[in-house]
């Protein structure tokens, strides 16, 4: 029945699809809002049941090449254990320090970590995305963003 690539990861993403669903229909309705902010959640979790359900009984048959590109190798292995690391600090500085810094510092290292060597460029784009999203996202469309440290 698992004998696929397909179907275990199907398996696995069908139980989590379920569990992502379960979660967001116990979010709390506003009685003031037309789309709720369970609305998004429950539409991915659908989504996603219905995908996984595609990815279970679709057909496939690995190839030894298909195999292989599966195979991570393993310095590769402690780049994303780096990565996930700085997104565990992202997560858990978030708050402490703001969307606006945290974010800065995220972009900037993760750039500068996976290669990018361009100083220049790397400070204005972690700089201009954050500042220009906390603007969309707090002004614009009125969603309030952690502000940490920062008066804004």
């Amino acid at each position: 029945m698992f004998n696929t690539t397909n179907r275990k990861l199907g398996s696995v993403i069908l139980v989590f699809s379920i569990l992502f669903l379960v979660m967001s229909y116990q979010l709390p309705s506003s009685q003031f809002a037309t789309v709720d902010a369970d609305a998004i959640p429950k539409a991915l979790g659908w989504i996603l049941l219905g995908l996984s359900i595609i990815l279970f009984i679709q057909k496939d048959r690995e190839t030894e090449e298909q195999r292989q590109r599966r195979q991570i190798p393993k310095k590769e292995i402690g780049v994303l254990l780096i990565v996930a690391l700085l997104i565990f600090l992202y997560i858990s500085l978030l708050e402490i320090l703001g969307f606006v810094i945290v974010t800065m510092l995220f972009i900037f290292v993760c750039s500068k970590f996976l290669g990018y060597d361009s100083l220049k460029s790397n400070i204005v784009v972690s700089i201009l995305f954050p500042v220009i999203m906390y603007g969309i996202f707090v002004y614009l469309l009125q969603i309030s963003l952690p502000k940490g440290i920062l008066p804004i």
